[in-house]
C-alpha cells in the first residue's frame, strides 16, 4: 500500500521496515573521541511476523548492522542487556521477534533490562492494522477491545513503548525511541510494535531522516543549591561513608569518585552493580555493602552519620531493608535520576556523577574525615579479608562456590570480566571476587534473573570482542540457571565468541533450599532430592550436554583439578565449559549478611517456622520509615 508522496522536498520511497533499518544505520555516537554506530546489530529470531519484511530490510543491511541468530527470545533480550553494560550503555542492541510467543518471550528480558536501566529495542511483529484477516494465527482476541493485544503487556517492562499505525510514525517514533534508551535518567528498553501489513507499507521518507547524526549522552549538572546544601551536611560528618553504585561506572566517574574518596578521607562501599568501582587493594574500599555484603562495609554502614549515596537506586539488598544504616543517619543522593536521588528523604543532588562530583569538591574546602573513623573501617576490612581468605581456600570444607570463585580469581587477567546472575552465586561473587580492574564484574542482581549468566555473557562477549578481543568472559553458573537457558553455548560456539562457563552444580535450587530452611521450613521442591514427584532422582550429565553443542567441556572433582581445567580454557579457542560439584548445605558465605525482609507466616503449627518468624521479626525495630 501507498502511503502518500510529497511534492516539495527530495524524499525516499521505502518501507517501514526498510526505513527503520536505514534509520538505525545511521545513528552513532562519539565514545572516547571515536564514532561508530550507536546500535551494534541484533539478536534475531524470524518467524511469519518479521521474516518477510523486516527480514528483507535487514538482508540488505547485513554488513552494517550485523544480525545474530539467536536461539529463544527470551535469551536474545539478556544478551542485549550484557552488550550494553559491558558498552556502559553507550551502545545497544536490537532484538526482533515475530508476532504472538516469539514477541512475548521477550517480556522476561525486557523486565531484567527495565530493572538495570539498560538500553534495548525491541523491534517485534503485530496482528494486522486493516484486520481483515483477523483472528490471525497467533492473535490474541479480546472481545470487548480489538486493539488489544499480546504486545500491550510490554507497557509495564519498557520505558517507551509505541506501535506503528502509519509509516510516517516512525519519523517521530524512532527518535524519541534512541532518546529515551540513551538518556541518562530515564534509560531502559524501548520496544515497538510492528504490524504484519504495515511493515511492507510504503512512504516518502525526506532525505533528512536519514542524515548521519551523532549523538552523545547527555551529562546533567546539578543545581548549585543543592550541592550547597550537600556539602554543608557533608563536611558535619564525624563518620562519612560512600556508596558506590553502577551509575558510577556508566558516567565514566570512576577517577572522580576515587579522588574525591581519598582527598576527604571517606571510605567506599560498593552496591552489588557497583562492584568494580575501587580495585581490592584500595585503601578506602571498605567492600560491598547489604544482605550480599561484608562485614566490614556493614560495620560502618551501621555507625556512619552522613551517607553519600552516589549513582545507585538503592535496593533492598543495598539497605538491608532499611536496616543497613543508622536511624538518626543523613543520606545524600546524587543521582542522575531524581526519583532515586530523593529515594528515604534523602538531600537530593540530581546530576550526572562525572559532573557532580567535582561540583561538590570545590564545597568542601579542605574537609577531611576524622583518622580514627578510617583506621576503624580499614581495620574491619582487614578482618573481612581474613575471613574471605579462610573460607576460599580450598580444602577447608567441602568443594563450594566460593572455592571456584577463588581458583579463577587468582588465575584470571585483570581485564577479563565475570558474569553471574540469580541463586546463590552473586552472592558469593560480590563478597570473594577480589576486583583486578575496573569494571570487570557483571552480577546481575536488578531483576535477579536466573538464566542471565551465559546469554549475558555471550552479548557481553560480543561487545568485549569489539574492544578488547584478547580478554576472557568468565560465567558462573548454577546447575538450576543452566537447566532454564543453556542454548547459548551453542551461540557462543557458532559466532566464535569464547566462554569459560564454570558449573557448580549442587543438586537443584540450593539457595533457596538454604532460604526455605533458614525460615524454620523443611526443605522441599528445592533440590532435586526433596521433590516428592520424583521417585528416581539422578544426576544431569552437563559435559555431555555442553559437548553436544559444540563447546570443550571437562568435570571436575575438585578445585585443584578446577584450576588446571581452567588454564586449559584459557588456553582454548573456543567455548569451554567446566563442571564441578558442589555441597548443597557447607561452604555457605555466613558472615556479611544485613537483615533482609521475607514474607513469613505469622501463624503456623510448626514451631520451628514460628520460631523463625519471631526471630526475623525483631530485627524490624532497626528498620528505617519513610518512602
Amino acid at each position: 500500500m501507498e502511503m502518500g508522496r510529497s511534492m516539495t522536498e527530495k524524499t525516499h520511497h521505502l518501507t517501514t521496515a526498510q526505513a527503520i533499518i536505514r534509520y538505525l544505520a545511521n545513528q552513532y555516537i562519539e565514545v572516547d573521541g571515536q564514532e561508530m554506530r550507536v546500535c551494534g546489530g541484533g539478536f534475531g529470531i524470524f518467524g511469519h511476523g518479521n521474516v518477510t519484511c523486516l527480514g528483507e530490510a535487514l538482508y540488505d543491511a547485513r554488513d552494517t548492522l550485523p544480525l545474530y541468530r539467536g536461539q529463544n527470545e527470551q535469551s536474545m533480550g539478556f544478551a542485549a542487556a550484557g552488550y550494553a553494560k559491558q558498552w556502559l550503555r553507550q551502545r545497544f542492541m536490537f532484538c526482533t521477534a515475530s508476532a504472538g510467543p516469539g514477541t512475548s518471550n521477550l517480556l522476561t528480558s525486557s523486565a531484567l533490562a527495565h530493572a538495570n536501566r539498560l538500553p534495548m529495542l525491541m523491534l517485534c511483529g503485530d496482528t494486522y492494522q486493516t484486520r481483515l484477516s483477523d483472528p490471525v494465527l497467533q492473535q490474541l482476541e479480546h472481545f470487548g477491545n480489538p486493539t488489544l493485544g499480546v504486545n500491550d503487556a510490554f507497557k509495564s517492562v519498557t520505558r517507551y513503548w509505541d506501535r506503528i499505525t502509519h509509516p510516517a510514525q516512525v519519523i517521530q517514533s524512532l527518535p524519541a525511541a534512541l532518546a529515551t534508551m540513551l538518556d541518562p535518567a530515564d534509560c531502559g528498553p524501548a520496544f515497538i510494535g510492528l504490524p504484519q501489513d504495515v511493515q511492507g507499507w510504503t512512504y516518502d521518507y525526506p532525505d533528512s531522516f536519514f542524515d548521519k547524526r551523532v549523538h552523545r549522552i547527555r551529562r546533567q549538572v546539578p543545581d548549585p543549591a543543592e550541592i550547597a546544601d550537600a556539602a554543608a551536611l557533608l563536611k558535619t560528618a564525624k563518620r562519612p561513608m560512600i556508596i558506590a553504585g553502577g551509575g558510577i561506572q556508566y558516567s565514566g566517574a570512576v577517577a572522580e569518585l576515587t579522588a574525591f574518596a581519598e582527598t576527604h578521607n571517606i571510605p567506599v562501599v560498593e552496591t552489588i552493580a557497583g562492584r568494580a568501582n575501587l580495585v581490592q587493594g584500595h585503601p578506602l574500599n571498605i567492600g560491598p555493602v547489604g544482605v550480599t555484603g561484608s562485614d566490614s562495609a556493614n560495620a560502618i554502614a551501621e555507625k556512619a552519620d552522613v551517607i553519600l549515596a552516589i549513582g545507585t537506586r538503592l535496593q533492598d539488598f543495598t539497605t538491608g531493608s532499611w536496616t543497613a544504616f543508622a536511624k538518626e543517619s543523613r543520606i545524600i543522593g546524587m543521582n542522575v535520576g531524581r526519583h532515586d536521588a530523593m529515594k528515604h528523604l534523602s538531600l537530593p543532588v540530581v546530576g550526572d556523577a562525572k559532573r557532580s562530583i567535582p561540583l561538590l569538591e570545590t564545597e568542601m574546602h579542605g574537609y577531611r574525615a576524622p583518622n580514627e573513623w578510617v583506621n576503624f573501617a580499614q581495620a574491619e576490612r582487614v578482618k573481612w579479608v581474613a575471613y574471605t581468605d579462610e573460607i576460599t581456600t580450598p580444602g577447608n570444607g567441602p568443594n563450594s562456590y566460593c572455592q571456584a570463585i577463588r581458583v579463577a580469581n587468582d588465575l584470571c587477567a585483570p581485564r577479563d570480566r565475570v558474569v553471574a546472575a540469580a541463586g546463590g552465586l552473586p552472592a558469593e561473587v560480590t563478597a570473594h571476587w577480589q576486583t583486578k580492574d575496573i569494571g570487570t564484574v557483571d552480577v546481575e542482581f536488578g531483576f535477579s534473573c536466573m538464566g542471565y549468566e551465559i546469554s549475558g555473557a555471550w552479548g557481553a562477549r560480543i561487545a568485549q570482542f569489539e574492544r578488547e578481543p584478547d580478554r576472557d568472559t568468565i560465567v558462573f553458573c548454577g546447575d538450576g540457571s543452566y537447566l532454564m537457558m543453556n542454548s547459548d553455548i551453542y551461540s557462543s560456539v557458532l559466532t566464535g565468541r569464547k566462554l569459560i562457563i564454570c558449573v557448580l552444580d549442587n543438586g537443584g535450587f540450593a539457595v533457596i533450599n538454604k532460604l526455605q530452611n533458614n525460615t524454620g521450613n523443611e526443605s522441599f521442591n528445592n533440590l532435586i532430592a526433596d521433590c516428592p514427584t520424583v521417585p528416581a532422582p539422578f544426576a544431569v550429565d552437563f559435559e555431555a550436554h555442553a559437548a553436544a553443542m559444540g563447546a570443550h567441556t571437562e568435570t571436575v572433582s575438585n578445585p585443584a583439578e578446577f584450576g588446571d581445567a581452567f588454564k586449559r580454557a584459557q588456553a582454548a579457542d573456543k567455548t569451554s565449559v567446566i563442571v564441578m560439584k558442589v555441597d548443597a548445605y557447607e561452604g555457605w558465605t555466613t558472615q556479611g549478611h544485613t537483615w533482609w525482609e521475607v514474607g513469613t507466616p505469622h501463624v503456623t503449627d510448626n514451631p520451628k517456622v514460628a520460631e523463625k518468624h519471631a526471630e526475623i521479626e525483631a530485627e524490624r525495630a532497626k528498620q528505617r520509615r519513610g518512602v
